[in-house]
């Protein structure tokens, strides 16, 4: 396969797919904002809480249908782009993203236009409950989504079976239970919920700051307040505990945020700042906080955290390793009851997909040279500076969030969100970091993941379909102008639904003065 088709390949999937994510997180997190406004105005029955809740569930509403629109392209380029991926490991894969649709997507689906159309035909217990199941919907399709996603992490559950020459399921709750999945699925949904809340907090900021549907404005931000503060913190406890899990299953994706180059003695250090050199294979000017990375990815002071160095030398070996299973299937094909390689290549199977590696500089890999293997073992390390920065950048927006979100907490529990212009102004400015910093999170999560389409089974340059470069330039192009478009009608949209606020009239004082702050711990009570 050329390396411009493949590149090209995943260039386009990489842009649908960052696209599409800037309309997720803020599904999940809206879609439990709602349930709590709601909840409060069925314990209160007070009319501002459901004009708070049909507000923000326009919005939601308008972000929903530009989510779906933007996924439903993405998961077919699995067979368009990607075919040869879906031939190998389709019966895994497929299997929760066919759950998602029958369980989750149709869930939401159904019930999204029941919490829009039925405000005056159900109960106020019975609408709370729809709008509770598009929410449960809407977590259950990321949590079947991001089991698809770990399993491309860690492939656990499925072994190769030489008589199909396919990956086939061999324990579904393994798959199920992936140590990788679970801890993506929870951080993914936490970062949701805290874009959903910079989203209500920096938009009530906006109208304050106007003077405008206050009454909405102040409530609107307690919410986002409180449920921003609790969702930001779990998103750097979530976080830790991913980066736990990499010290199992991914050690050279941490190895490459950390630009770790050689194993450090234990307790490792946490490297705050430097610059990566990929030609020295060293980390320069290198700012180092003694114990912390030993801590967080170890949980103990006497284990150490490899190095990339040691990890390519384990690649290596696996890579020799996997030509003897390669060697083994080949030999399969021709006499498939043939004992001693069928010995073989259970002796060596875990490694067959390092071995695959070695096609990209020779079409059998039972004819590579040592110098070959070696080469294509530093394969194994992906880009280095961009998944040190990446991480980094994500993580300082991190602890800023928690630093906003506190902010306001403090401010609302004091009454004083009211009245504190120099925050409103921030809150506004800082609409655009949760998305950055969820983006560079796929970043991270993604080409952390490089060579490898499916880690340690199937590398990405033999994933792709046979196309033409003509073929992938002229979708790439129609996709990108389609979502260009898409995102000018979704930004109007939404600045139309927000310039119009939450009142068939656009007169602030048509609805009473303002009322009198509301402090975060007693929300229940408005």
């Amino acid at each position: 396969m050329e390396s411009g088709i493949v590149d090209l390949s995943r260039l386009q999937f990489a842009l649908t797919a960052l696209y599409h994510f800037l309309f997720v997180p803020l599904t999940l997190g809206m879609s439990f904002m709602l349930v709590i406004m709601e909840s409060v105005y069925v314990m209160t029955d007070r009319p501002v809480w459901r004009d708070i809740t049909r507000f923000w569930g326009k919005l939601f509403g308008i972000n929903f249908v530009l989510g779906v629109a933007t996924g439903l392209t993405m998961e077919f380029q699995f067979g368009t782009n990607w075919s040869y991926f879906s031939h190998y490991v389709g019966d895994i894969f497929g299997a929760p993203l066919a759950i998602e649709g029958l369980m989750a997507f149709f869930l939401e689906a159904t019930m999204v236009g029941v919490m829009f159309f039925a405000w005056d035909r159900l109960s106020k217990v019975a609408h709370l409950a729809v709008t509770f199941l598009v929410a449960l919907g809407t977590n259950l399709s990321a949590l079947w989504i991001l089991v698809a996603n770990g399993w491309m992490q860690n492939p656990t559950g499925a072994t190769f079976n030489p008589e199909t020459m396919r990956m086939e399921v061999s324990d579904f709750g393994a798959v199920l239970l992936n140590p990788i999945a679970q801890a993506k699925f929870v951080h993914t949904v936490s970062a949701g919920y805290v874009i959903a809340s910079v989203f209500v907090l920096g938009i009530s900021a906006y109208y304050l700051l106007r003077g405008r549907f206050v009454p909405i404005a102040t409530r609107s931000m307690t919410v986002a307040a409180a449920f921003g503060l609790a969702a930001s913190l779990s998103v750097v406890v979530l976080g830790d505990e991913s980066g736990y899990a990499l010290t199992d299953n991914q050690k050279m994706k941490l190895a490459a945020i950390e630009a770790a180059w050689h194993t450090a003695p234990a307790p490792a250090g946490i490297t705050l700042i430097g610059i990566p050199d990929t030609d020295a294979r060293a980390t320069r000017y290198k700012v180092e906080i003694p114990w912390v990375l030993g801590l967080i990815a170890t949980r103990s002071l006497d284990k150490q955290v490899e190095g990339m160095s040691e990890l390519v030398l384990k690649a290596q070996e696996r890579i020799t390793s996997g030509v003897v299973a390669y060697d083994a299937v080949e030999r399969l094909k021709i006499a498939p009851t043939d004992v001693a390689a069928r010995a073989q290549f259970e002796a060596h199977k875990r490694d067959l997909g390092y071995a695959l590696l070695l096609k990209r500089v020779v079409s059998d890999p039972r004819q590579a040279t040592p110098q070959q293997i070696a080469a294509t073992a530093w394969d194994t390390v992906p880009d280095v500076p961009l998944m040190f920065w990446a991480f980094r950048i994500m993580a300082f927006i991190g602890f800023a969030m928690i630093a906003l979100f506190a902010t306001a907490f403090a401010l609302c529990s004091m009454r004083r969100h009211a009245r504190s212009r120099w925050f409103w102004k921030l809150a506004v400015l800082a609409l655009p970091l949760p998305w950055l910093a969820a983006e560079l999170g796929w970043v991270v999560a993604e080409m952390g993941r490089q060579p490898w389409a499916i880690d340690g089974v199937l590398p990405t340059f033999l994933a792709t379909s046979s196309l033409t470069r003509a073929e992938l330039w002229t979708t790439l192009v129609g996709f990108t102008a389609l979502y260009g478009g898409l995102a000018v009608i979704e930004v109007r949209l939404m600045l139309a639904a927000i310039a119009h606020g939450p009142y068939d009239d656009v007169d602030p004082l048509a609805h009473g003065p303002a009322p009198a702050p509301l402090p975060a711990g007693k929300l229940l009570a408005a």
